[in-house]
């Protein structure tokens, strides 16, 4: 019989306020953690990226969405589960750590990290592009240079500063959905005067060439192109490691995670395939959200939706410099980095983690303006499978974590995976078979997408092997 591995105090907890060693401070109010938690699941993807969706499986990506957010429900119950027993500002990756090993936190978190710095780049552009067309006056490169600072400001005085700006970008993006389900809802089921009666129904869902008028395998495809959409919801356990009660906090955020998504991502794309036939010119003209609240009769529809997308990207903006920051303190923390991102200001700020990671994303904001077909598209690939291989990450920990946490501290079993190990199994498999179909996609680059990340993710993991190897070797000489 083998005995479970025991935790010291600093490995079960590394990270959290209440910890003497950490510098960070519950800054965040419930009602910050709520719409966090509200927010992080509708990113600026779900408004923009939706109509190649549609215009790859019709009606049926309805399904496309149900799977990944399927997936995504349960993930974010299995890291719901080990952060409610251990809230940490590293989340997944001091879970990794302590269950996998130190190669395991190592590489996931600088993944990660390496993730979102590209994507403050991708959202500080398509911020520019709006705030462009709005004030031609100031260039493109300018305002993402504007945008990255304040931002960056915001974040640097407080993490109470970076809660309140996440409230009110969050609250903007789920009162606008949240209208645009109802509206629309009404308009489906003929309650709403002057919309063509003839045009919105539920008969698009069937008509058009059927439901799945392309194919079962559509449904896979449809996977593949809005899977990275749901990447977000697991901000909520990193930020819930500076609220006044992290295990609420968590343990909130993972059982509101199935209406969430049903809500928000499968709602409005009901919404979306109801009102227009799948195939409409103005789905792929204009994308999907314009186009159906033009077909609402709803004035300055592109404006409107420039706004709420805008919003989105700003929240990201400011969530990802957050994510980013944090997984580098802890990362720092755990000695995986430099020291001094471990450290805090007096307001417990991680100055130095912050700075790094802006410095990192103007960088990346730099290759995409003036290399945008070849270093920057490299990035971009070469971190697009990084949400599957965290997602992946968290299945194999929580099958180790579940056995330390009953073995150390069974009471702080607040949160459950449901049908433990099998569904956690299922889950990886389906993770597994996803980044397996991408490999053989060639039409959307999904191919290329594993291929780099993979190389990215073996230089990185050489770097963790490489570096255990060595602190491995410093224990002996210091135990000789």
């Amino acid at each position: 019989m083998t005995s479970q591995p025991t935790l010291s105090k600093a490995e079960k907890d590394p990270g959290a306020p209440g910890d003497p060693g950490n510098g960070l401070q519950a800054g965040l109010k419930n009602r910050h953690l709520s719409m966090i938690a509200i927010g992080g699941v509708i990113g600026a993807g779900l408004f923009v990226g939706s109509s190649s969706g549609i215009a790859t499986a019709g009606p049926g990506i309805l399904l496309s969405y149900a799977l990944v957010g399927t997936l995504v429900v349960l993930v974010m119950r299995m890291l719901g589960e080990m952060s409610a027993a251990n809230p940490t500002s590293g989340s997944f990756s001091a879970h990794a750590d302590r269950a996998l090993g130190r190669w395991a936190g190592f590489s996931i978190g600088w993944l990660y990290w390496f993730f979102w710095v590209v994507v403050l780049a991708v959202e500080a552009t398509a911020g520019a592009v709006i705030l462009e067309g709005w004030i031609p006056a100031v260039p493109q490169w300018a305002w993402a240079l504007i945008v990255m600072v304040v931002l960056t400001a915001t974040n640097l005085v407080s993490v109470g500063s970076y809660g309140e700006f996440e409230f009110w970008f969050a609250g903007i993006k789920v009162v606008a959905i949240a209208a645009f389900i109802v509206i629309g809802g009404l308009a489906v089921f003929g309650l709403l005067p002057g919309v063509d009666s003839e045009q919105a129904g539920l008969g698009n869902l069937t008509e058009h060439g059927g439901f799945l008028p392309n194919g079962p395998g559509a449904i896979l495809t449809g996977v593949l192109l809005v899977v990275f959409s749901f990447m977000g919801s697991e901000i909520a356990t990193l930020a819930a490691g500076e609220s006044e009660d992290p295990q609420r906090a968590v343990t909130k955020a993972t059982n509101s995670i199935i209406w969430r998504v049903a809500v928000f991502y499968l709602g409005s794309i009901f919404v979306v395939v109801t009102l227009l036939p799948w195939d409409s010119k103005s789905i792929a003209e204009d994308g999907s959200y314009v186009a159906a609240l033009d077909s609402l009769g709803i004035a300055h529809a592109g404006q409107i939706m420039n706004f709420i997308v805008l919003t989105s990207v700003l929240s990201c903006l400011n969530s990802g410099l957050y994510t980013a920051s944090r997984m580098a303190f802890s990362l720092g923390r755990r000695g995986d980095a430099p020291k001094a991102f471990a450290k805090t200001t007096g307001r417990g700020v991680p100055l130095a983690a912050i700075l790094s990671s802006v410095v990192f994303g103007f960088v990346a904001v730099f290759f995409n303006y003036q290399y945008p077909d070849t270093v920057f598209l490299f990035l971009l690939n070469s971190s697009g499978a990084v949400a599957l291989f965290v997602w992946l990450a968290i299945c194999f920990s929580q099958l180790r974590m579940r056995k330390i946490i009953q073995a150390e501290a069974p009471e702080k079993l607040v949160v459950r995976m449901w049908l433990y190990p099998y569904l956690t199994w299922a889950t990886a498999a389906m993770i597994v078979f996803v980044l397996g179909y991408m490999l053989t996609d060639t039409e959307h680059d999904g191919r290329r997408t594993v291929l780099l990340s993979l190389l990215v993710a073996a230089i990185v993991l050489t770097i963790a092997f490489v570096k255990e190897k060595m602190r491995g070797g410093a224990d002996k000489v210091d135990a000789g």
